[in-house]
């Protein structure tokens, strides 16, 4: 009998079948498998920025962590002490923290606040905890006030302690939340396919509705899309009431912070002026009550407004319209560079009238955590929160891609001095001189230089970084996961593998030796009088030198030319005339 071994088509479809679904099975374990591995391999530590290592709390210490912070409690309500929980102990949190710890009563002279820090227990975030409880503060600050007030507070007064267990919230009489709330940006100079990441938010707010007594105020001082307070947080904290059987309405209400780095972070929040407003009666009058007592509303009064969503709209045009005055500028600096025009002579000329003496030029971007990002959050809350589909943003969105991207000018300007000089940038050794987005401060989120140091990186350059304020620039060093996994501006460019062995130098004459450009991009009073002399000795010969903010007197740009560099700057197209003066004279 002969048989037939040709399968027939049905079992060959079944066979692939079978096959398709075993490599699936197959793919999906290796995936599985991975994720275990990494898991097993999370730390079971914090580290903090200078290295040291705090143990993760484990399940079985929440309990015995919660009855400390109820004996604590305990002890201050006695005293006749306010309960005030932080949510987030970061750049803003853990200074509101210690304001309110030092609140006195205005009749008594005798504290008035006990404020818990509450940080969730993650390998990136809880060593702020143990550090707060050793009296040391978790933000580095130029402002000589932080560090004596959260000690003074921590363990003199015994205001302030800080916990990793969210059940603190029920001891609560008033939350602040200090959570943030980004707006992500999918890609470089179009930040209209980003997204505003409200999940922590989200979170927190159902966290804290979860927890806290009906009395309880929650204050969100985060600045948030327009719409969020009452739209989104107010919805999620009504629902968890309704679930626990609360017949009140949650106290709810919003008041943004202005903190500024630098030596006055401190009065940028206690004597400043504020903006609040609540989602009903009760909470507005709770929320001014609480600011009056914790703030120098005596000198710098409380605006109070309507809706919550007016309070939250204040701070982004508030920040939309400074991007946008510097963003203006930037097409100003290009028609000086391109018609002989000084624009800083023209800035400081302009600025002799009153009314426009707060003009500022721009830089090589306007960094900082609120000005590259606010008016994102009102583009996405037009669409996503308040459901409109036409398009009225134009300067707004436009300003943010500007600011974003004019970094990438002063690449061209370093390439096109390097090129006068008759060398290339690839290979070029280059030195930035200011990794912080603003002057005399180490606050270097979103600041304009690392879009200098990246996209001079991607050309080939060997870059070098030196700031006297800066210990670590965290951007570079730690690009994998900061300011978080997936979102750092490395992924708008290429060849950055290299940039986490970038360290931060604080000795200029030993930065500055052998390099071909060098790069004024911040004001730091350290530069501002540099001799050029100097620095031609130090590079070892004459070099490319990069003016990103006037720094550069005239005097100075033509000793440089006298000495063989090349100088090029932004907005100060008067430096051709100035170099052709030079070669004349030395005819």
């Amino acid at each position: 009998m002969a048989f037939d071994y040709t399968p027939s088509l049905r079992t060959v479809k079944e066979k692939l079948a079978l096959g398709e679904n075993l490599l699936k099975i197959l793919r999906e374990f290796k995936l599985h498998h991975n994720f275990i591995e990494k898991e097993l391999q999370m730390p079971d530590y914090s580290m903090n920025p200078e290295g040291e290592k705090f143990a993760l709390p484990s399940q079985e210490q929440y309990a015995n962590e919660l009855k400390r912070v109820e004996s604590l409690v305990d002890a201050a309500r006695k005293e006749g002490k306010e309960i005030v929980v932080v949510m987030g102990v970061g750049f803003v949190g853990a200074v509101m923290a210690a304001i309110v710890a030092d609140t006195v009563d205005k009749k008594t002279g005798k504290p008035s606040k006990f404020v818990i820090g509450c940080q969730r227990p993650s390998t990136r975030s809880y060593w702020k905890i143990p550090m707060l409880n050793e009296g040391r503060s978790p933000v580095k600050a130029e402002d000589p006030e932080v560090d004596p007030m959260i000690k003074r507070c921590v363990l003199e007064k015994k205001t302030l302690i800080a916990t990793y267990n969210s059940d603190c919230l029920k001891l609560a009489d008033c939350v602040v939340v200090d959570v943030q709330c980004d707006y992500s940006k999918q890609e470089l100079g179009n930040m209209r396919t980003g997204v505003v990441e409200m999940g922590a938010l989200e979170a927190t707010m159902k966290t804290i509705a979860e927890r806290v007594q009906a009395h309880c105020l929650t204050l969100i001082e985060t600045t948030v899309a327009p719409g969020t307070t009452e739209f989104i947080a107010w919805p999620i904290m009504k629902k968890a009431f309704a679930a626990r059987g609360i017949k009140t309405e949650p106290l709810l209400a919003h008041s943004f912070e202005r903190v500024m780095p630098g030596r006055h972070y401190v009065s940028s929040i206690r004597d400043f002026w504020r903006v609040c407003s609540g989602c009903n009666e009760e909470a507005r009058n709770r929320v001014e009550k609480f600011l009056h007592e914790v703030l120098n509303t005596k000198d710098f009064p409380l605006t109070v407004m309507d809706r919550p969503i007016e309070s939250e709209t204040t701070k982004i045009v508030e920040n939309s319209f400074r991007a946008t005055t510097l963003a203006f500028l930037d097409e100003w600096s290009i028609f000086a560079e391109r018609n002989g025009v000084d624009l800083i002579k023209v800035i400081n000329a302009i600025r002799m009238r009153p009314t426009h003496n707060n003009m500022i030029f721009p830089g090589p971007g306007i960094g900082g955590y609120c000005l590259p990002k606010d008016g994102g959050l009102g583009y996405w809350a037009y669409k996503h929160i308040l459901g409109f589909e036409d398009d009225i943003f134009k300067m707004t969105t436009t300003a943010i891609d500007v600011n974003d991207t004019r970094g990438l000018h002063v690449a061209e300007l370093t390439r096109d001095a390097l090129r006068n000089m008759g060398k290339m940038i690839a290979g070029a050794k280059v030195l930035l001189c200011g990794a912080s987005y603003r002057q005399d401060v180490g606050d270097t989120r979103y600041s304009g230089s690392e879009i200098v140091v990246r996209k001079l990186t991607e050309m080939g350059a060997e870059m070098q970084v030196h700031d006297p304020y800066v210990e670590h620039w965290y951007e570079l060093e730690q690009q994998d996961v900061y300011p978080a996994p997936g979102h750092s501006w490395a992924r708008f460019f290429r060849n950055q593998e290299d940039l986490i062995n970038i360290r931060v130098q604080r000795e200029l004459p030993a930065a500055i030796k052998g390099v071909a450009a060098l790069i004024l991009a911040v004001p730091h009073k350290q530069y501002m009088d540099l001799d050029p002399k100097k620095i031609v000795e130090w590079a070892g010969g004459p070099i490319a030198i990069i003016d990103c903010f006037g720094i550069l007197e005239d005097e100075k740009i033509r000793a440089y030319f006298g000495l063989g560099c090349e100088v090029k700057g932004l907005g100060r197209g008067h430096i051709q005339r100035i170099k052709e003066n030079v070669r004349k004279g030395s005819r």
